[in-house]
């Protein structure tokens, strides 16, 4: 079961802003946000358990405007933690499921 404190409760509020209104530029809009939310986590976490190749692909997706190639796979405990606190606070900033970067591929 997912807790979240009042730090969670914070990032929602940066997020969401002044009101939950889409922006003009909503593509760009939720990616700032998402990207906000990752800054907060990581800061909040200090990145603990999150390994190399997470990181690598979330910043690529990043960089990428937060489009194109959506494999960011959680294989950690601390991976999949830091994934489950994105979603929910994505979804609750007005972003939908299918914006999120999360997928694994099956391993060979």
């Amino acid at each position: 079961m997912l807790r979240f404190g009042p730090a969670a409760a914070l990032i929602f509020v940066v997020l969401a802003g002044p009101a939950m209104t889409q922006a003009p530029d909503w593509p760009t809009e939720k990616c700032q946000r998402y990207s906000r939310a990752w800054d907060d986590a990581l800061r909040r976490t200090g990145g603990k358990g999150l390994g190399e190749a997470f990181q690598e692909a979330h910043s690529a997706f990043l960089a990428g405007g937060c489009s194109g190639l959506r494999e960011v796979c959680p294989r950690t405990r601390a991976e999949l933690e830091m994934a489950n606190t994105l979603t929910m606070l994505a979804l609750n900033a007005g972003m939908s499921g299918t914006f999120l970067p999360f997928k694994c591929r099956p391993r060979s």
